[in-house]
């Protein structure tokens, strides 16, 4: 693997996700989960910047200091940052300004690059594109919140596919109980929290081969579902009453018909693609609501080589814990994912917009159980 030519492809990339924005779309902050795309340009930076060229590159000089706190995310160890909910008030530095600094670091890289470096550095190297490779992803969600939420819906780009995943006639996939092996093994990247592999014992269940869709969800609203207090959590029976949710994001209800705002703009509702951006909260109230559930992230892992998956990240029962014997690295790095274990569930497969890499079978997402900008969807167990 050349490591430069990689460099460039991810970073190259990012930069493409961003080609079709207009300058003010790089600014805006419509709530506190979604980021300014001219936030995560500069993110994406500050992060090579910060864990390689200033410890390891000779003679490096910081673009600006004034950076690492405007750019540094969760990272405590670094030092202080803008506050989350603060980043869209950053008018300055300007988007302009911020791909000069993104242009430095990577002359800046490039150099650096010149000679082979050493295994650690090559470590954290790796970790920085993958990192990249998940803002990618929160890119492509973030844009699409920021201008799905315009009262003008504007198409993000007309040319955008979304893959299709093939549907399976067959029923229900049975496995039997015993004892199965969870957690990533073999070469190339993982993160930290898909380790360490260990065997954990399943009862036997049955997992549905196929997503639930959009027709199939549109039964639970027109059965009340939103309305009826049995199949929710007493948590999500609050979040629903308190901001008044009757649908999935996206969703309009125009002159009696149901519309999907996408990449293309806003379109009539689909019926067969699978049902997306929810939160836990309405997939589990869906699959009570059939007399089923969800399946724990074990289950899944352990029957994923039999259905299709990637169109949408699949909430699972499962909170986000450690596995067995699961140790943070030193430093900043070891904020990573483990800060992040509590009070999360995990989403397992991958999205229409995940990074082709990320797309394996032990890869585990994790987001809060209200939240519904992610590409999340439902598989049923039971």
């Amino acid at each position: 693997m050349d490591l430069l030519d990689c460099y460039f492809k991810v970073r190259k990339h990012t930069e493409a996700i961003c080609s079709h924005l207009q300058t003010e779309d790089y600014v805006v902050q419509p709530v506190v989960d979604v980021s300014p795309p001219k936030w995560h340009i500069g993110h994406t930076t500050w992060f090579f910047e910060t864990f390689i060229l200033k410890p390891y590159a000779t003679g490096y000089q910081e673009y600006n200091a004034e950076y690492n706190y405007v750019f540094n995310s969760y990272y405590e160890a670094v030092g202080n940052r803008v506050i989350r909910t603060d980043r869209g008030n950053l008018s300055r530095p300007t988007v302009i300004e911020i791909y000069r600094y993104r242009e430095y670091v990577d002359d800046a890289m490039t150099k650096f690059l010149l000679e082979e470096p050493s295994a650690e550095v090559r470590e954290l190297l790796v970790l920085g594109l993958n990192h990249e490779e998940q803002h990618q992803e929160l890119l492509y969600t973030d844009i699409k919140y920021i201008l799905g939420h315009n009262p003008l819906f504007p198409a993000y780009n007309k040319d955008y596919v979304s893959p299709k995943v093939a549907r399976s006639d067959s029923g229900f996939i049975k496995l039997d109980e015993g004892v199965y092996e969870i957690g990533f093994a073999g070469k190339g990247f993982s993160f930290d929290n898909e380790h360490n592999r260990h065997k954990v014992y399943l009862n036997a269940f049955d997992i549905s081969p196929n997503l639930v869709t959009n027709a199939e969800y549109l039964e639970f609203i027109n059965a009340d579902g939103y309305h009826d207090f049995r199949h929710w959590h007493a948590e999500g029976w609050d979040w629903v009453k308190t901001h008044h949710i009757e649908s999935p994001l996206y969703w309009h209800m125009i002159d009696g018909e149901w519309h999907n705002y996408s990449f293309h703009g806003l379109e009539p509702l689909k019926l067969h693609d699978p049902v997306c951006h929810i939160s836990y909260f309405e997939a589990y109230a869906y699959a009570t609501w059939k007399g089923m559930r969800l399946p724990t992230e074990f289950e899944w892992e352990a029957t994923a080589p039999q259905f299709a998956w990637g169109k949408s990240w699949e909430w699972t029962e499962s909170s986000y814990l450690p596995y067995p014997g699961f140790t943070k690295a030193a430093g900043a790095i070891g904020e990573y994912n483990g800060k992040f274990m509590v009070n999360q569930k995990v989403l397992r497969g991958a999205s229409e917009v995940t990074s082709p890499g990320h797309s394996r079978i032990t890869y585990r997402n994790f987001f809060q159980t209200h939240l519904r900008w992610q590409f999340t969807g439902i598989r049923l167990a039971k």
